[in-house]
């Protein structure tokens, strides 16, 4: 991060995180324009998250990294208060969201932020976007919530497998096995589920992970892949649901 200018997240995954499953929420209800003004503040809600955890752990930047937390806040709040007005329902996603948000602070501070129940979480915390989209387009806490939500938590995970194989653990066959075995498993989760047409969402990340983990990759590979995942899936997603 560099010292001066604005701060934003670098993970390219936050930024297909923060959109596939809200949008996936959105076309399985129906789409409207209050759709996009509960977009823009999940994004800007995103934008300050990053910094205030960031601050948790950056001493010496904290103040200008609590300053864009605190600017990303209000901007979020700003779109989120039209919405909550018209949904205050949407109240009810606060006890889980913060929940969750309390362990990602947990293992910040405790400097373990690539542990796998952290990235579970924060999966979890992104598909929770999805859900809410889900309720403003006419959803409820019912089935089809709750499939938004697997589908994505199980996909995302996918990406968390398999980053880690081709850069952190990809000397670890321990891992590498379990990345493999993760994505084959994937597989039967939707025939399980009772949407076996999602088992072709799931087809691209087996081959991606087959194909390369264990293996040196550069960044902007991999971030190439991974768009071209998110995209397959949430395309896919859509015409399922």
């Amino acid at each position: 991060m560099k010292k001066q200018g604005i701060v934003i997240p670098h993970e390219h995954g936050g930024w297909a995180m923060v959109t596939v499953p809200f949008v996936i929420g959105m076309m399985s209800g129906r789409p409207q324009w209050m759709h996009l003004w509960l977009f823009l503040a999940w994004l800007f809600l995103y934008l300050s998250s990053y910094p205030l955890l960031q601050s948790l752990k950056r001493k010496k930047d904290r103040r200008r990294l609590i300053t864009w937390g605190a600017i990303y806040g209000v901007i979020a709040l700003f779109f989120l208060a039209p919405v909550l007005i018209s949904f205050p329902e949407l109240f009810y996603f606060a006890p889980i969201l913060l929940v969750l948000l309390t362990v990602n602070i947990w293992h910040v501070k405790q400097k373990s932020e690539r542990a796998v129940l952290n990235d579970l979480c924060a999966i979890l915390t992104f598909s929770m976007g999805g859900a809410a989209a889900y309720w403003i387009g006419g959803g409820g806490w019912d089935h089809t919530m709750l499939l938004i939500v697997g589908f994505n938590v199980l996909f995302f995970m996918g990406s968390v497998f398999f980053v880690k194989s081709v850069f952190r653990e990809r000397t670890n066959t321990r891992w590498l096995v379990c990345a493999k075995g993760y994505h084959v498993l994937l597989l039967m989760a939707p025939w399980l589920l009772g949407l076996p047409w999602m088992m072709i969402a799931y087809l691209f990340p087996l081959i991606r992970t087959l194909a390369f983990a264990g293996k040196t990759l550069r960044p902007m590979k991999v971030g190439i892949i991974e768009i071209i995942g998110s995209v397959q899936f949430l395309l896919l997603a859509i015409a399922v649901f």
